[in-house]
């Protein structure tokens, strides 16, 4: 039994000799990329994109009104049905 925990210690991860080793292997995505554009290269592509014409978007007080007499439409048609005594 204290054999087995012995030959378990040898096959333990060390980090520390992972992180020390000379040569790395680049990862999948890059493998992946690396025989992508060297079949097609990648144009060159500028730090910030061009800025298209700007669309003027609607005011956010519009939008604030339209729910606001929603909301007092709703309230007023309850308080009408109330009133009158409609269910």
């Amino acid at each position: 039994m204290s054999e087995h925990g012995d030959v378990q210690g040898e096959f333990e991860f060390d980090h520390r000799w992972a992180e020390a080793a000379e040569h790395k292997e680049p990862s999948a995505r890059a493998r992946m990329l690396a025989a992508r554009w060297k079949e097609n290269p990648p144009g060159p592509v500028p730090f910030r994109g061009e800025v298209g014409p700007v669309t003027p978007r609607r005011s956010s007080w519009i939008s604030t009104a339209v729910v606001l007499g929603c909301v007092a439409a709703v309230i007023v048609l309850l308080g009408y049905a109330q009133t009158h005594g409609l269910r």
